[in-house]
């Protein structure tokens, strides 16, 4: 019977049921190391790709408010010049700034009565509330003095 060329090590490397327990735990630890290397790997080239993909997504929309501002700016003078036909240009821009201040204050009444109605993080905070009993070792909070 002949020893292969490689020797005793390459032949446990093939058959795993010949491998010592050391020799399993090291590839083991060898490969799971491989794999998260790779897993990083991976992570930071999907997040390269989708931080592109949301500055790209970002310019876009920033594009599209820059657009939305100018139409409502030129919307506001042809609104300037059009009341001019019929009144002095003084009071024409000052009927479209007023309807600008009411559309504003509109805007912030709504906006108010929202953040009135906002709660903070809501589920959150019970969770924390309960927190300091089931560190205790209850599972609910108790009523009154007992203990």
């Amino acid at each position: 019977m002949s020893v292969s060329a490689g020797g005793l090590g390459a032949d446990r490397e093939r058959d795993p049921s010949q491998a010592s327990i050391g020799e399993l735990l090291g590839a083991i630890t060898r490969d799971t190391s491989t794999l998260v290397r790779q897993e990083i790997q991976l992570a930071k080239v999907e997040l390269r790709q989708e931080v592109r993909t949301a500055t790209r997504v970002a310019g876009m929309f920033g594009g599209a408010a820059l657009g939305a501002l100018m139409v409502l700016l030129f919307l506001s003078y042809a609104l300037w010049w059009g009341l001019a036909n019929v009144m002095d240009q003084g009071w024409a821009a000052l009927v479209v700034a007023a309807v600008w201040a009411l559309i504003a204050g509109v805007l912030v009444a709504v906006a108010r009565r929202q953040v009135r109605g906002l709660q903070t993080l809501p589920q959150t905070a019970e969770t924390i509330r309960r927190v300091p009993a089931a560190v205790r070792g209850r599972t609910q909070q108790r009523s009154g003095g007992e203990r």
